[in-house]
Parts: structure tokens; C-alpha cells; sequence
């Protein structure tokens, strides 16, 4: 049986999307090509604070904010962890959201991850949403496009 993650309902969602200020993009991408750079810097234009986490990267600059390597290594509080990490590498992803105490862990349009899931509810979190772009999920839910 093929495993597919239970997204909370779109209320759920849309509060996610608008209680929240602050994205830190696991695997934000330098290359404004890459779907992750576009998205975040779309989200960034509609007011989201945007920080890149990407350990090759870290120490410098990606849409003008400072690049960390690790989400421990951001200093100040995260609402969402939005991940562009391959599927087998969300648990890795959730541990370290644990570790980080961000709000609401977020897998990008094509990851789940059942293992991930199981981290998460094991530490007594459920808000979670995988494999939902959040960029669509604002312009649909919060901008009603």
C-alpha cells in the first residue's frame, strides 16, 4: 500500500499561512531558476520574511537575507519550516524542526514522507502539511485566486 500524508483541512491551512511571518526554506536555492528560489521570492513579495537554510550556501546571502546551515542555527523564532529536500530526507528535516521548534513543518508540492510523520506526532505535533506548494496554497486560501 502506498503511503499518502492526510493534509489538514484548507481552514487549517489558511490559518497556517496567515498567522505565520517568518519561512525558513530548507534547500532554498541560490539559482533563480530553481523552483525553490522562485517560490520563496514570490512569497517574499507578499510579505513573508524569507530565511535560507543551505549548508553550501551558509554565511552568505540569497534574496537579501543572511544564509544559515542548519535551522538550529537561526537566532530568532521560525513560524515555518518549509522543506525542498528530496522525500527520504523529510525525517531528517523533522528532527531537526524539533530540535529548531519552528510552528509548522511544510514539505514542498511532491514530498511525504510516512517516517517524517511519525517523527512529528511522536513529539506531539501535528501541524504539519506535505506535498502542497505553499506559494499555490496562499494565492488559492489567503489571496483567493
Amino acid at each position: 500500500m502506498t503511503y499518502h500524508f492526510q493534509n489538514p483541512s484548507d481552514g487549517i491551512v489558511k490559518h497556517y499561512l496567515e498567522s505565520s511571518k517568518v519561512i525558513a526554506v530548507v534547500g532554498l536555492s541560490d539559482r533563480e531558476e530553481a523552483t525553490s528560489h522562485r517560490v520563496s521570492k514570490e512569497m517574499q513579495q507578499r510579505g513573508y520574511r524569507i530565511i535560507p537554510v543551505n549548508p553550501r550556501a551558509a554565511g552568505g546571502q540569497i534574496l537579501g537575507e543572511t544564509v544559515y546551515a542548519s535551522l538550529q542555527d537561526i537566532p530568532f523564532p521560525v513560524d515555518i519550516v518549509d522543506v525542498y529536500r528530496r522525500s527520504e530526507f523529510l525525517p531528517d528535516a523533522a528532527r531537526d524542526f524539533l530540535a529548531a521548534d519552528a510552528k509548522i513543518f511544510w514539505a514542498q508540492l511532491g514530498l511525504e514522507n510516512e517516517e517524517a510523520e511519525q517523527i512529528l506526532r511522536a513529539a506531539g505535533r501535528d501541524d504539519m502539511v506535505m506535498n502542497r506548494c505553499i506559494k499555490r496554497e496562499h494565492s488559492r486560501l489567503v489571496l483567493g485566486e
